[in-house]
């Protein structure tokens, strides 16, 4: 096939990468645990059943997944389905993970469910040149901990004394856990749990803590599970592991499920804490999709912030793929632009993920270059520098 630039496709299909931000698969005996409409969609219920497959995104996907089992072109949503139970797990897993040329994977391994139902972070070391890495969830950390706390406490201490066992807990495992070679970042869920408006100084009252410590002991009594959904104390664990500054910070901004409130889900938010932290790097996750442009703004004048684009593929449409590409290119300097899959649970997100980003990098670059912005040259450089060489600067050396 001929191409106008074949440098720059060269660079943008074929280019080593490394997966900044992505997450565990299910072992085969839980492949057909979750619903496949989840490979394109962060619905759930029936807006996910009955709807999801009638995005073009899913659309697109089936497309390209037909083709990857050697289906018809003409194949639908449900054919496609059923083609994917039938294939054997491992071969599934080769099929869709070896095309994606990966030097690495950075593995958030603290969604629920992972350390029953999915492989090891270290799984992935069969499909990658160099060794994967962890990112560790500061909330799933804190959850852990608190659980610990509360369940080994006889009834004799105060709230406040519980929070600040709980505190210095988190502070001491946090600090520890980033000295480990395989951790090579922290992650927060703040945007799900309490919002992206994280208050620039850290200080939770006594009443707070208080009022904190007692809806934990009844989550705890009711059902023995506890989630931190209280933003004092959210915003406290944010807080702590941007004062570490050892690692780099990722946040989930944007694109997400329905427990997400979307007017608070803005990167834009974050200007305060950004300025709070100059010394610490901070990640926006999946482009801060539909917030795009805000995010690649704060990339452009906070030295210490960059833009991750998981997610974003393959979960949109191809229109709007281009155009979280053409907002990101506007004003985000490329030496701080990563990518990532966000791939999850099921292997054929790291395929789907890889082809379409790629894509999107040669067509909107090519772009640039037929409009005589860049040079060929340049473009292949900025392809580079997005799929590798800046996350191998900001994750140090992998």
């Amino acid at each position: 096939m001929k191409v106008a630039y074949p440098q720059l496709y060269e660079a943008s299909f074929n280019h080593l990468a490394i997966d900044s931000h992505a997450h565990p698969i299910l072992k085969a005996e839980y492949r057909s645990r979750l619903p496949p409409e989840g490979i394109v969609s962060e619905a759930s219920g029936d807006a996910l059943a009955i709807d999801s497959p009638h995005t073009l995104a899913s659309m697109r996907a089936t497309l390209q997944l037909s083709q990857l089992f050697g289906m018809p072109h003409d194949s639908s949503w449900e054919a496609v389905k059923r083609r994917r139970t039938e294939v054997d797990y491992k071969h599934l897993c080769n099929l869709s993970l070896a095309p994606v040329q990966l030097y690495s994977i950075l593995v958030d391994d603290g969604l629920e469910g992972v350390a029953e139902f999915a492989e090891d972070y270290r799984w992935f070391n069969q499909f990658t040149q160099g060794h994967c890495r962890r990112v560790v969830r500061i909330e799933r950390e804190a959850e852990v901990i608190l659980t610990d706390v509360l369940s080994s406490d006889v009834g004799i201490s105060g709230c406040t004394h519980l929070f600040t066992m709980f505190s210095l807990r988190l502070r001491r495992t946090l600090e520890s856990l980033a000295r480990l070679s395989d951790v090579v970042a922290f992650k927060t869920i703040v945007c799900y749990r309490s919002g992206l408006d994280v208050s620039p100084t850290d200080a939770v009252t006594p009443e707070q803590q208080t009022a904190f410590i007692r809806r934990a002991q009844a989550m705890l009594r009711s059902d023995g599970h506890i989630r931190i959904a209280d933003k004092p104390v959210n915003d406290h664990i944010v807080h702590m592991a941007m004062d570490i500054g050892t690692l780099p910070v990722q946040f989930h901004t944007g694109l997400g499920d329905n427990d997400i409130r979307v007017v608070v889900s803005s990167p834009a938010h974050m200007q305060p804490l950004i300025v709070a932290y100059p010394s610490t790097q901070v990640v926006l996750l999946h482009a801060a999709y539909p917030f795009t442009r805000e995010a690649a703004y704060l990339t452009s004048v906070y030295h210490n912030v960059y833009l991750d684009l998981g997610l974003v593929c393959p979960v949109i449409s191809a229109l709007g793929q281009l155009e979280v590409m053409r907002q990101a290119l506007e004003t985000a300097p490329t030496n701080k632009i990563i990518w990532s899959t966000d791939a999850h649970w099921w292997p054929e997100t790291y395929y789907l993920s890889s082809r379409q980003s790629r894509g999107v990098l040669y067509q909107v670059l090519s772009e640039c270059v037929n409009r005589k912005e860049l040079s060929e040259t340049q473009a292949v450089s900025i392809v580079q520098n997005i799929l590798f060489y800046n996350a191998n600067n900001l994750y140090r050396n992998l």
